[in-house]
């Protein structure tokens, strides 16, 4: 199996599972984990997943020797590792230890969270080789650290440490080496006290509305508002404040 999945207080873990290969992504890898964000999505007892690697590094991204011998690494619709271009709904955090390189990288960014350890290394070397970082790369790093950087990250293929990323916001928390996936664990513990509809809706409104025209900005949102307001969650989370107790949320489909 390419990857490994561990369910726990209604958390998906996802390991890619490639240690001997730095947990390059494969045709079937991509397909795995494509499969594993539609359990995460489909599950209404799941809430949160996390991405992760095995032996000590997230992953250096597109395996270059399946892509030599002809596999398309990239699934159509969904890109590299089927989370590219169709992220889960849900929220999704990255686990990072030790390398997250070009297309595992660009995996990172597209999950919603970063929780990354000492160990922790982020670069774009695409441009060295040739290449440009077109799995999204090029697209959100500007969005998580200031444009000049990114672009100064894009244009040398330099690697980032992990303080660094903690410094320009790159990541969420920085913990031990050896400890991104319990950090990782620990917040997504903090985001299941939520409603899942809830962070459902404001996954979708922080993620798109940078993409939204000025125009249907509010309409956007406002629709998706409307929703939230009018749930069983809502009135149960105002209840529960009145009578100081924890929410008893619903499922996501209720």
């Amino acid at each position: 199996m390419s990857i490994r999945r561990d369910i726990s207080d209604g958390v998906l873990v996802v390991s890619i599972d490639r240690p001997e290969r730095r947990n390059a992504i494969d045709r079937a890898t991509s397909e795995a984990i494509a499969d594993a964000m539609d359990q995460l999505d489909a599950d209404d007892s799941l809430r949160v997943g996390i991405l992760t690697g095995a032996g000590g590094n997230f992953s250096t991204g597109m395996d270059l020797k399946a892509f030599l011998a002809g596999e398309r690494v990239e699934l159509p619709g969904r890109g590299l590792a089927g989370i590219i271009k169709t992220p889960p709904e849900k929220p999704l955090i990255a686990a990072v230890e030790g390398y997250a390189l070009a297309g595992g990288f660009e995996i990172a960014l597209a999950c919603d969270l970063i929780v990354a350890s000492h160990s922790a290394r982020f670069g774009l070397p695409e441009a060295r080789r040739g290449l440009i970082a077109g799995s999204g790369g090029l697209i959100r790093l500007p969005e998580r650290m200031p444009r000049q950087i990114a672009m100064e990250c894009a244009m040398t293929g330099r690697m980032i440490e992990a303080d660094e990323a903690l410094r320009w916001g790159l990541v969420n928390r920085l913990v031990e080496t050896g400890e991104a996936v319990a950090g990782a664990l620990a917040l997504a513990a903090e985001i299941c006290l939520s409603a899942p509809a809830a962070l459902i809706a404001s996954k979708r409104i922080v993620a798109r509305a940078g993409r939204w025209p000025e125009e249907t900005l509010w309409q956007r949102q406002d629709e998706l508002l409307e929703d939230i307001i009018n749930s069983r969650d809502a009135r149960e989370g105002a209840a529960a404040f009145a009578e100081k107790r924890d929410p008893v949320w619903s499922t996501g489909s209720d």
